[in-house]
């Protein structure tokens, strides 16, 4: 019965992440401040997905993990970084 209701909640979760994309197409068009909203909550949930803090950012996370000296923290600021000079470093504060 579990497997059977999560398998419907996923279902829902899919329409609601088709849903989310397409208001945020919308938004940036329409207002930008709100689509950067939705971003970082993609942003967290690709996070929650990938067994982290689900109220943190990947950015945070890979500030953490190359201040800790894991490689993929390193990579990844320093391409972000490439992108959005300190971007890693000022993400701790979302």
């Amino acid at each position: 019965m579990t497997r059977a209701c999560l398998l419907l909640l996923w279902s829902l979760c899919v329409l609601a992440s088709v849903y989310a994309a397409l208001r945020m197409l919308y938004a940036i068009i329409a207002n930008p401040s709100r689509a950067w909203v939705m971003a970082v909550a993609h942003d967290q949930l690709a996070n929650a997905a990938a067994n982290g803090d689900p109220d943190e950012t990947i950015s945070s996370r890979a500030d953490r993990a190359r201040g800790e000296g894991q490689r993929w923290g390193c990579v990844l600021c320093r391409l972000l970084d490439w992108i959005d000079p300190t971007h890693c470093e000022k993400s701790n504060g979302v």
